[in-house]
């Protein structure tokens, strides 16, 4: 059986670009490329995807809609790095650290829809206490989270690496403040809960990387939970995963919690901290890594059978 043939629909994007330079040197797969002219050329890539065992769309929202389409050859797997397809009926969520029903469902699925980078900080930390019983579908939650500018997109890198720019730019930025940010729906639906969130995201003056928090009372969690016993059942929820773990500590000595540490790695690490009324859970991850290109090529590792860690840094 020869190599399985993967395409990148979108591979000028800045998630495209990233699966691009974590497949580029494999000799595992056959990288199909299209014509730098061809690009926009629509029967091109429809040729492409047709005759790839797996395409990565990293597209806008409608064009990934429209390039779904596309796809008539029934063998072609594809997995979505857009919004468009991670609450939607018939689309596996690619996550696989759920558990070992979600990682077999994506190495069965046709169709998988890659996470958000903040839905995955935030549902690496609710998830499990919802599936434990600890914490109601309806439970008031507050999620504030700090992200590099690279999730903003070219618009963003652009405005953040120009030789001038803004002064506003070296402060962090809140955005999202209609508190109706797009990865809250996947948020929910993956989590089980029924009520809406408040997500409160800023960008800050750093390429990648980021942190989202929970704060929570100890007593919403069944009121018989302290800091050790969360991280036990975190540490218990994801044992044996790749790129998953839970410090051992409730922060750094410096007391501090970085949001780029993880830059250029697929890792998210999860801390529990606070006190004896109050709990601060938080993911740290690289939102270009298990945020986005990172997590897409591991999700294509499992569904083609490679080691799950193939091409990605620890």
């Amino acid at each position: 059986m020869g190599k399985p043939v993967v395409y990148i629909d979108g591979k000028e994007g800045t998630t495209g670009l990233q699966i691009y330079d974590r497949l580029a040197g494999r000799d595992d797969i056959e990288l199909l490329l299209i014509d730098e002219d061809k690009r926009k050329d629509t029967a091109e890539r429809k040729k492409l995807m047709n005759a790839a065992d797996l395409v990565f769309l990293c597209l806008p929202d409608a064009a990934a809609v429209e390039a779904v389409g596309l796809v008539e050859n029934p063998d072609t797997r594809i997995i979505d790095a857009s919004t468009a397809h991670r609450t939607a009926s018939g689309w596996v969520y690619g996550f696989p650290e759920l558990g070992e029903d979600q990682r077999e469902a994506i190495r069965m699925a046709k169709r998988v829809a890659n996470p958000g980078c903040y839905a995955t900080g935030f549902i690496s930390l609710i998830a499990p206490l919802v599936k434990r019983g600890l914490l109601s579908h309806d439970a008031p939650l507050t999620v504030h989270a700090i992200s590099g500018y690279t999730g903003g997109g070219k618009k963003a890198i652009a405005q953040y690496e120009a030789m001038e720019r803004e002064a506003e730019l070296v402060s962090p930025r809140h955005y999202g403040v209609t508190l109706s940010h797009k990865h809250i729906p996947e948020m929910m639906q993956v989590c089980g809960l029924t009520r809406k969130p408040i997500f409160m995201p800023m960008i800050c003056d750093f390429p990648q990387g980021m942190v989202v928090t929970v704060p929570v009372y100890l007593d919403m969690l069944n009121g018989t939970q302290t800091l050790d016993t969360l991280r036990t059942l975190y540490r218990d929820f994801y044992a044996g995963a790749r790129f998953v773990t839970v410090r051992p500590d409730d922060a750094p000595a410096c007391g501090f919690i970085g949001s780029n540490n993880l830059a250029g790695t697929n890792d998210l690490q999860i801390f529990v901290c606070g006190n004896d009324e109050q709990v601060m859970l938080a993911s740290r991850l690289d939102n270009l890594g298990k945020g986005a290109s990172g997590a897409a090529v591991q999700n294509m590792n499992i569904m083609l059978g490679f080691p799950e860690e193939a091409g990605l840094v620890k």
